[in-house]
């Protein structure tokens, strides 16, 4: 009986002790600033890398002083190219051709609200922008008075009924070379196709590199917020041939900068149900780096430097996405960019998981009714083990009363005690540890599922019914978890009461230390743990009830 109450106790430590720190961990984040979705359009070429330092550990940055887009040409409102597509709002900033603006149609800013939700922007309170460029020798974004400023056939881009979408800015430089960077979109995707096609009718041969860069300041995740206790990673990931998925954090790059040399991989921000990413064309020598400049983090990718012949014309390409952590198009995207859904160590049960959320989502149509169905699929595989546990505790609480009379016989000499309860279970076949079976083997699919409800994009303003209308955050009535510490509260009156006094008070508190913890759960990690409860208690009164069959049969 002693070993049983150290495991009992051990577990209930860990399992609480998790729970405390992920409570901890996800409730205390500050409170989402609000954020303006108008762009302002501002460029320097301070935060651009030099080509001409690459073999160096860290690439210097060119200085020079800010070049205002509302000079020379044209005006800051002219300067900003508008592109719609189906699922994507972005303006491009003529100066240099970067993507300073990007919101997503499909995904709202707040539940039953009209706006769009902004993923990339640039303004007095958020700076998160997709820049490229070709610098070294000859390139235009290297020179020190300035990046580009592209000429674009209109000002407005939409894809209406058709399935593409090319937006060409064009740009001659003092030699003549014309250079055209293209951006080239598609229905439905996220995924924005860049490219620099490069003429040279010149005398002199062209020489230059292609960079791609994802520059954020340190504002907080815009998805987080105290009221659904996420915790997502924020900051900078990259995938190399060394490490397929290694992240970069904000404090990582104050303490120093990132570099590693790759044949292929990407450069990724990534942040709760959202990323962006460059992905670079693989099969040449890439560098991806990170940098600081001026309190914003850059992380990128320089590709090695080409050169265009007298005569001869150049495309060098790269890959945007820009969007929510869809696991199709990320796999589409680039070989383990969907790893930024990130699962935690427990990844080899979530994948499974979300597969099988999404495959019963299909057929049923409604989220709720997907992890419903998921909870009845997991206690089916769980069946026989669950059961083993069940009827060992109906067979202790069969024999409570004897154990009872033990302890009252033997007093105060606990080694007799257990003893002679070792030759009780024994001889009835009763395993003394059966009960805490279901908790330990459903505790990695808790977790698992737990981080599958975090991160999937799909489940977010996913409405289940009534007056939850969204799985991703807490019931705002606290009503199902009241409903799963009622559900804890009689799967108790089911099991034998523990005959250690210690025990059983720590059995009765359980259902309130679950029914706190889970008050900030997602309705979504909720509503699954109360359909287990009620399946385990139907499943517990049902092998009691044959347990009783069997007796009057033995009695008979």
């Amino acid at each position: 009986m002693d070993v049983q109450r150290v495991i009992l106790l051990s577990v209930l430590s860990v399992l609480t002790y998790f729970l405390f720190l992920q409570w901890n961990q996800d409730y205390n984040q500050p409170v989402v600033q609000e954020i303006s979705s108008s762009p302002v359009v501002a460029s320097s070429v301070s935060d651009l890398p030099s080509a001409e330092s690459v073999s160096a550990d860290i690439p210097a940055v060119v200085t020079g002083e800010p070049t205002s887009i509302a000079s020379e040409q044209a005006t800051s409102q002219a300067s900003v190219i508008s592109v719609v597509t189906d699922v994507l709002d972005i303006r491009i900033d003529a100066r240099g051709g970067d993507i300073i603006y990007a919101a997503l149609p499909e995904h709202k800013a707040q539940l039953n609200s009209p706006q769009s939700f902004v993923l990339l922007e640039q303004n007095a309170n958020r700076t998160y922008v997709a820049q490229s460029g070709l610098v070294g020798r000859d390139g235009p974004d290297g020179r020190a008075d300035g990046r580009p400023l592209y000429r674009s056939p209109q000002a407005e881009y939409s894809l209406d009924d058709n399935e593409s979408l090319v937006v060409d800015l064009l740009y001659t430089t003092e030699t003549g070379v014309e250079i055209i960077k293209r951006y080239s979109f598609e229905r439905g995707s996220y995924r924005v196709g860049m490219s620099y096609i490069v003429n040279n009718p010149s005398e002199d041969t062209f020489r230059a590199t292609l960079f791609g860069q994802l520059k954020r300041d340190r504002s907080v995740d815009p998805t987080s917020s105290t009221s659904i206790g996420m915790s997502s990673y924020l900051g900078a990931v990259f995938s190399t041939q060394d490490n397929n998925y290694q992240k970069v954090s904000f404090g990582d790059m104050d303490k120093g900068n990132f570099q590693r040399t790759s044949d292929s991989g990407w450069v990724a921000f990534s942040q709760h149900y959202f990323v962006s990413a460059w992905v670079p064309e693989a099969g040449q020598e890439l560098t991806f780096q990170t940098r600081r400049a001026n309190n914003e983090y850059i992380a990128g990718f320089l590709a090695p430097t080409f050169e265009v012949t007298p005569g001869a014309s150049t495309e060098v390409n790269a890959t945007l996405y820009v969007g929510p952590k869809d696991q199709t198009q990320l796999e589409a995207t680039a070989p383990n960019l969907k790893l930024t859904v990130d699962y935690g160590w427990l990844w080899w049960i979530a994948y499974p998981l979300y597969w099988l959320l999404t495959t019963i989502q299909s057929f049923v149509g409604n989220w709720g009714l997907a992890i419903i169905g998921i909870t009845v699929v997991v206690k089916g595989a769980l069946f026989h083990l669950n059961a083993k546990a069940f009827r060992s505790m109906a067979k202790m609480r069969k024999f409570g009363p004897e154990m009872m009379r033990m302890k009252e016989l033997y007093g105060d000499d606990r080694q007799k005690m257990s003893q002679e309860m070792m030759k009780l279970y024994k001889k009835e076949q009763i395993n003394p540890l059966g009960g805490c079976l279901p908790i330990l083997a459903q505790m990695p699919v808790f977790i698992a599922l737990y981080w599958v409800l975090m991160e999937s994009v799909e489940l977010r303003h996913a409405p289940f019914f009534g007056y939850i209308q969204d799985l991703s955050v807490m019931d705002p009535y606290f009503i199902l978890p009241i409903l799963m510490g009622v559900t804890m509260f009689l799967q108790q009156k089911l099991n034998p009461t523990p005959p250690d006094p210690m025990q059983a008070k720590i059995m009765k508190m359980l259902p309130i230390v679950f029914t706190f913890f889970f008050l900030w759960f997602p309705a979504g990690l909720v509503l699954y743990w109360l359909v287990n409860n009620i399946l385990s208690i139907a499943q517990q009164w049902y092998i009691t009830k044959q347990i009783e069959k069997e007796d009057v049969k033995k009695a008979a």
